[in-house]
């Protein structure tokens, strides 16, 4: 399936990360989701394919992806498994911070070793009373001397079980911040969550943080910058993430639709010889597609540096995230009983689908966003 306005550059980008894909993970994905773990060896090859650090400039060893080539990856990597797609957003969030945010020393640090994946990187926002309400989040952070004690709890942090740096978000005296903070900070310990309905495989984790002592220098972007501007920028990053690998999730319940009702017989008949079947292709393939070129828009936009990026991004976002929703719930009424069976990936699909409608802002954050976008004028 081709994709309108892409450069030759891109198209190869996106053939070898299907070819990577197909090589890689599609066979595997049912084996994560069941086991709720994500191998070791894969986030080597992920690192040594630099996904990992796909948009670091590559004077710190980054692949120098433009924003578009970015999503493409997403696309055919979210196609493939969404806990592999959840590294890839949650990593490159933490990149994407500490190159635009950080300081000469903290890039100089840390982005090398992210880039080649020798540290993984995790996002600490969310926390048990703290959701789509980012600003108000209850860690702690009490200036101590030369240092920040930190003290509060995180929770549903992507990868927080393997990763080594965490950006930790806390409210201080003087306003927002946010703190890169080392596994090996004492007073920081983790908790895996498991029995989740979706993304299984990203080793989510609670982060607990008792007298976390930071020194200064681990602050990025400066007291009040918290929310404002470092969380601002990576959650718009991690939607644009999302967003294409809500597609890539359209489209493998797509491309496992064609394939089941080109095989299976009801009434005499072929499957996708049914008006009824017709009809749920038709919409598959059409939003599908819209979603695409409204994820194409929102990175088009994004490598132009335009204001409007971050609107469209909400746009797309939402958007994809519900066709994705809407083609996996499909994608399992077809199937019939199969589609409850662990003997297809449809299921898996829809409950992956599922998280896409919550995650980097739900969908009643989203049309809430969109609206005032409405309002102010686009």
């Amino acid at each position: 399936m081709r994709v309108m306005g892409l450069t030759s550059e891109q198209e190869a980008a996106r053939s070898a990360f299907r070819e990577f894909v197909e090589r890689e993970i599609v066979e595997q994905a049912d084996v994560f989701d069941r086991e709720e773990k994500m191998p070791v060896a894969l986030i080597r090859k992920l690192a040594n394919e630099g996904y990992l650090g796909a948009m670091l400039s590559k004077a710190w060893g980054g692949g120098g992806m433009d924003i578009v080539t970015y999503g493409l990856l997403n696309e055919e990597i979210g196609r493939g498994c969404s806990s592999v797609r959840s590294l890839i957003t949650v990593h490159n969030m933490v990149c994407q911070v500490i190159s635009r945010w950080g300081t000469s020393r903290q890039q100089e640090h840390w982005l090398p070793g992210l880039a080649c994946g020798q540290k993984i990187a995790a996002f600490g926002l969310s926390e048990p009373n703290v959701g789509s309400d980012a600003r108000q989040v209850e860690t702690l952070a009490t200036l101590a001397g030369d240092s920040y004690v930190l003290n509060g709890e995180k929770k549903w942090i992507t990868f927080g079980e393997v990763a080594n740096l965490f950006l930790i978000f806390a409210r201080s005296a003087d306003g927002p911040c946010a703190f890169l903070v080392t596994r090996e900070t004492p007073g920081l310990s983790t908790k895996l969550m498991t029995g989740l309905l979706g993304v299984r495989a990203s080793m989510l984790a609670e982060v607990h943080l008792d007298e976390c002592r930071i020194s200064k220098e681990n602050l990025i972007g400066g007291v009040g910058f918290g929310s404002s501007h470092v969380a601002a920028a990576a959650l718009n990053h991690g939607r644009y993430s999302v967003a294409w690998g809500c597609v890539g999730i359209a489209r493998a319940c797509l491309e496992a639709c064609l394939r089941y009702t080109s095989e299976r017989k009801q009434f005499g008949s072929l499957l996708k010889d049914h008006q009824l079947i017709r009809r749920m292709i038709s919409n598959m393939v059409t939003n599908l597609k819209a979603a695409r070129l409204l994820c194409l828009e929102a990175g088009y936009l994004m490598d132009a540096k335009d204001p409007g990026a971050v609107a469209e991004t909400f746009i797309a976002k939402y958007f994809a995230s519900g066709a994705a929703a809407g083609t996996a719930r499909d994608a399992v009424q077809i199937h019939g009983a199969n589609g409850c069976s662990s003997d297809y990936r449809v299921g898996r699909y829809f409950r992956d689908a599922k998280i896409m409608e919550i995650i980097e802002g739900s969908d009643e954050i989203q049309q809430l966003t969109i609206a005032e976008h409405a309002y102010c004028g686009f």
